[in-house]
């Protein structure tokens, strides 16, 4: 069953000809973001006399108001938004999926208190409660990782906890129970293997909601602390000379507003291919 969803991922990919293109522009942010210390330049030098340079052969995307290369700069900025992006992921779906599963086979209280619990935690406006985090806690990149995972996984816990409750009805889940095996042995083994689709799905869009929660703060300036760079802190950073080096605002934006609907056209992707109900429409 599991082998014709991701069949049905190849033939969507082939169909939709723009999910084809996020894929391959997913790929060459994560390869220019592997290889950054393959540019000549330092990022994080400062040559005064080359400040605000316009994009030449010599410096692709310019140089921003520290004479700085901008290229070298978008590609350790990409490696942090990146990363943020999928480890703060990585969190939300371990955590999300664990109270999810949990929450969804034992039922009665336990799934209660998680829900409701999940309801508290929902009703706080998450982007607040990150600044508030951000401003009292050691900043940099592991603590904005961890507060985005910590603040975005109840949407996950939720879309796991619908798919538990069908899955853990159906005759191989009742079967494993008669048979004696465990209740944790049943979730790792029955369960969420076969909510996996479901789950890449939710993660999917998890990511773009993290480098977009990554770039608000940073833009805000309470994320990435120079004189590192992410996308974010390079558009904070662009703000004054907006009318004077456009380009400094250009291609972080272009480069957030591309990973975003790339993360988007995928997850779409994904949903269409893994739920048959979509598939017929």
């Amino acid at each position: 069953m599991n082998q014709i969803k991701w069949r049905n991922v190849l033939t969507q990919l082939k169909e939709q000809k723009a999910a084809l293109a996020a894929l391959i522009i997913l790929a060459v942010f994560v390869l220019m973001s592997v290889l950054a210390f393959l540019s000549p330049y330092d990022p994080n030098k400062i040559m005064p006399m080359d400040k605000l340079q316009a994009p030449s052969a010599t410096h692709w995307f310019g140089t921003d108001d520290y004479g700085r290369d901008y290229f070298a700069r978008a590609l350790y900025g990409g490696r942090v938004s990146l990363s943020v992006g999928f480890l703060s992921m990585a969190i939300a779906v371990l955590v999300g999926t664990a109270v999810g599963t949990v929450s969804g086979y034992f039922g009665g209280w336990v799934d209660n208190v998680l829900m409701r619990t999940v309801d508290v935690l929902m009703s706080i406006p998450s982007f607040f409660l990150m600044l508030i985090l951000n401003a009292y806690l050691k900043p940099g990149i592991s603590t904005i990782i961890i507060i985005i995972g910590m603040l975005s996984w109840m949407n996950i816990a939720r879309i796991v906890r619908a798919e538990t409750l069908s899955v853990k009805e159906r005759e191989y889940v009742l079967y494993a129970r008669v048979s004696g095996q465990s209740r944790l042995a049943i979730i790792l083994k029955h369960i969420v293997p076969n909510i996996m689709p479901t789950i890449i799905v939710a993660a999917t869009i998890n990511i773009a909601s993290a480098i977009l929660m990554e770039s608000s703060l940073s833009f805000l300036g309470l994320g990435v602390q120079q004189p590192n760079s992410s996308w974010g802190s390079m558009l904070n950073n662009a703000q004054g000379y907006i009318g004077e080096a456009p380009y400094l605002a250009l291609f972080p934006g272009m480069f957030i507003l591309l990973t975003v609907l790339s993360f988007n056209f995928l997850g779409d992707v994904f949903r269409v291919a893994f739920e048959p109900r979509a598939n017929r429409r």
